[in-house]
């Protein structure tokens, strides 16, 4: 058997390790194969990306040196350029032209802006509350024409960008480095717009340094950097420029919102594109987790490993297994004349203790008993008690018996009238049946002084645990009241007996029965080591216990 065993672990062994290196090796290749695949889909969108932005800077460099600024403020300035720019590309939000003013040419602007049809031609701040030209110092820039024109667009010509921190620090650095300039991701057309980013291009007439005005094209966010399919292995976020340890994120409707970085994982790849004279890190973050699929795939594979191993390892056991099935039935069967014999020898045990207990009950009853009625009911009440206990120690395979279970109706007279309270423990076979005789005693001599007070009962029966293992003690009380020596039926020669020698010899205590001025009491104290005998139930489970074949 420890051959047979041995092979086959070492079959198992050699399975497993197989199985665990192809595993590692699958592993593996599938993580690399995702990493691969990942890192090339984000290099095909950053290139995406880069080249949608360089086309969008390329279309303001082309609108701002197609641009010709007249001598004379003129509305529709766009005009010229219209058609230009809708056949170059035409995803951009608003196309505007943005004029640097002087403030005496605040009215002229004012004239062209009001002939051009916009409904509201005076200058004002980007706050939309009206300028003093008296109270400026120096050139402001105020949108002149814009495309396209609708409802929500023909409203803003006439406003300067001068109180704008976002756009208004655009196009200085426009006007300074004279280059196309992106601004900050802001919200396009009003405060509750979509966000999007405004690339500025300044118009130089010939021979001049200082630009007329800008060019200026915006463009949504979310179209322009974080665009993805529902079929990407990765979704993009773009570094706030504006709060450092913030991104900002596209959902499905193209809805850019702001999230904190540190809130969760860290990117799987980040890339930069240039826009604007300025540099964009994207974050790339994957939808699926490579290392959590490759350790799937990883343990679909060792399973599978493991269950060829655990098949060959069964068939060969089976077959080995039934050359020796023999030989443990030979061995299951010794074992089992061994347990029976055993059992036969404890059933003879015990049932010469019960023979013996029942032939004094028997004998001391009849030999005491003046009256042959009342020791026809004591003899019948005690054997009873005797069957009932037996019954208890049968059901628990002679395991010890419930202490509460010795006070059931069947096996003691009044039971319903006497209130038991106390721990619930589990006393050995021999002090079961002692304590059992000695309940039925104690109850069938306390019909005489029963009487009703109210609805409580007039016995109690009471028992406490105490002291520290190993010399923990046991107490028991039965205490009578509404009773007194003169109307207490008195208890038989075999009564005594059981009460003051047999039930404490028994469980290796002593005992004493008192009269109060109201009350029959029996007290009973032993050591827990006689009342639970371990020895007892270590030597029953060993009997019960299920036979096994040696090894």
């Amino acid at each position: 058997m420890v051959r047979l065993g041995f092979i086959i672990g070492f079959i198992a062994l050699l399975g497993a390790l197989l199985s665990g290196l192809a595993a590692y090796r699958v592993h593996d290749q599938e993580l690399a194969l995702d990493r691969i695949a990942l890192a090339r889909a984000i290099d095909v969108h950053a290139s995406l990306v880069q080249e949608r932005s360089t086309e969008r800077e390329l279309l303001a460099r082309v609108a701002s040196g197609l641009f010709r600024a007249p001598s004379v403020l003129k509305p529709n300035m766009l005009e010229p350029l219209r058609s230009a720019i809708y056949a170059f590309k035409t995803d951009f939000v608003v196309a505007g032209w943005v004029a640097r003013l002087r403030p005496s040419e605040l009215a002229a602007a004012q004239n062209a802006i009001a002939a051009a049809g916009f409904p509201k031609p005076q200058i004002r701040d980007y706050n939309d509350q009206p300028i003093d030209p008296a109270s400026l110092t120096q050139p402001i820039d105020v949108l002149m024409d814009l495309e396209p024109r609708s409802d929500e667009t023909k409203t803003l010509p006439g406003r300067s960008y001068d109180q704008d921190p976002v756009r208004n620090a655009m196009l200085t650095r426009a006007r300074i480095e004279k280059r196309s300039v992106a601004s900050d991701p802001i919200p396009l057309l009003s405060g509750k717009g979509p966000i999007g980013i405004i690339v500025a291009a300044p118009v130089i007439p010939e021979g001049a340094t200082e630009p007329v005005g800008f060019i200026t094209f915006s463009y949504e966010l979310a179209s322009l950097m974080l665009t993805n399919d529902d079929l990407s292995l990765f979704s993009v976020a773009l570094k706030d420029p504006r709060k450092e340890g913030s991104e900002l994120v596209a959902n499905d409707q193209g809805v850019v919102s702001t999230r904190m970085a540190s809130d969760g994982p860290a990117p799987s790849a980040t890339r930069t594109v240039s826009f604007g004279g300025r540099d964009w890190q994207l974050g790339y973050y994957a939808k699926t987790n490579s290392a959590r699929r490759a350790e799937q795939t990883a343990i679909i594979v060792a399973a599978i490993g493991f269950a060829i191993t655990a098949m060959v390892c069964g068939l060969f056991g089976y077959v080995a297994y039934n050359n020796l099935r023999l030989s443990r039935e030979i061995q299951v069967r010794i074992g089992f004349e061994r347990r029976l014999t055993a059992v036969i020898d404890e059933l003879n045990h015990r049932v010469k203790n019960i023979l013996a207990v029942i032939q004094s009950i028997v004998t001391r009853t009849l030999r005491h008993g003046s009256d042959i009625d009342v020791a026809r009911e004591l003899l019948i009440g005690r054997i009873h008690a005797m069957s009932n206990v037996v019954s208890l120690l049968s059901e628990s395979q002679w395991q010890g018996v419930k202490l509460k279970g010795l006070f059931e109706a069947r096996a003691i007279p009044h039971a319903d009238r006497i209130a038991v309270s106390g721990p619930d423990i589990a006393v050995s076979a021999r002090a079961a049946q002692s304590l059992s005789l000695l309940f039925f005693e104690l109850a069938s001599h306390s019909d005489e002084g029963l009487s009703l007070v109210g609805k409580h009962p007039h016995i109690t029966a009471n028992w406490t645990v105490t002291g520290e293992e190993p010399e923990t003690v046991f107490h028991f009380r039965w205490e009578e009241f509404n009773t007194s020596e003169a109307t207490r039926r008195p208890d038989s020669d075999f009564g005594l007996i059981l009460l003051d020698r047999v039930a404490p010899e028994a469980l290796g205590g002593n005992a004493k029965r008192y009269f109060t001025d109201v009350s029959y009491v029996y007290e009973l104290t032993a050591p827990m080591e006689t009342v639970v005998d371990m020895t007892e139930r270590d030597r029953t489970d060993k009997i019960s216990a299920p036979v096994r074949p040696p090894k």
